[in-house]
């Protein structure tokens, strides 16, 4: 009788396991909603002259594959080279993984995306494509990250969490920090002028590896017993992302005036070419 009544109980208990175990799937399969949105937002900006929509998918599908090359690199860096040095739950160790790890495989990663597939391309025409192009491929690369850190979560209150957490930064802060180096890398195929790629990569790997150092390091000083210092560091992220997005607005805005700068230039050039000829005198 008495396992009778509690065949019962137990039953309940597996139904509520599995409950638990499909909200959270559900949660995490929802973290592509972030990414998909500012997809939108960016292609929104470029409406004026918008790049073909085939070509923008086949950069977000190809920056979420590049998830893949990214994982084995990162793991093979922390297992060789990071072997080598203080691990990562050290300042020395966080520092590492935070610029040369997380930030330096990842933005080279996604902005590889951007040059091995649109570079050259006729359709990379103007300096706001730089844009649209990088941060589809770092969005792309932030859609699949994001669930991945969603499936990882243990609680669906943790997940919860870490679902408005990434939306409001990490997820921005991937198309930001790669957007800047399209810009970049636009402004010096097209104006001759600007950081350029390398020096768009190194700009946004700053932007980037601070981020994760924030988070890294808060590990060691909760270690060292400084437990205020470590929360604190939790306003480094956003202080950087509001920073970023501002960055990249202005950007944005250079380019799109440019650009629009541009177009009207070469509307009157082809219609004085129209034009018949004046007749001699």
């Amino acid at each position: 009788m008495r396992c009778q009544a509690a065949l019962p109980d137990d039953t309940r208990r597996i139904r509520a396991y599995w409950s638990r175990v499909d909200a959270n799937t559900q949660v995490a399969l929802s973290g592509v909603i972030p990414a998909l949105a500012l997809m939108w937002l960016f292609d929104h900006l470029d409406r004026k002259r918008p790049e073909p929509a085939s070509t923008r998918r086949l950069v977000a599908f190809v920056g979420m594959l590049s998830v893949i090359p990214a994982i084995f690199l990162e793991r093979y860096l922390m297992s060789g080279v990071g072997a080598s040095l203080a691990p990562e739950y050290t300042y020395q160790g966080a520092s590492f993984k935070a610029f040369v790890v997380a930030a330096g495989v990842e933005e080279a990663c996604k902005i590889g995306v951007v040059y091995w597939i649109v570079w050259r391309r006729p359709e990379f025409d103007e300096r706001m494509d730089g844009i649209v192009y990088a941060t589809r491929a770092g969005l792309g690369f932030a859609l699949v990250e994001n669930v991945m850190y969603l499936l990882q979560s243990q609680s669906l209150q943790g997940q919860l969490y870490m679902w408005v957490a990434r939306a409001f930064l990490a997820v921005p802060g991937h198309a930001m920090w790669t957007g800047m180096i399209g810009y970049m890398a636009a402004r010096r195929r097209f104006d001759k002028t600007g950081l350029g790629l390398i020096g768009g990569y190194l700009l946004a790997v700053a932007f980037h590896g601070a981020y994760d150092c924030a988070v890294f390091v808060q590990q060691p000083l909760h270690f060292e017993g400084y437990a205020t210092a470590s929360r604190l560091m939790l306003l480094i992220p956003i202080g950087l992302t509001v920073i970023a997005f501002f960055v990249l607005r202005s950007m944005a805005r250079t380019a799109l005036r440019l650009d629009d700068a541009e177009a009207a230039r070469h509307a009157v050039a082809a219609a004085q070419a129209t034009q018949p000829p004046a007749s001699a005198v």
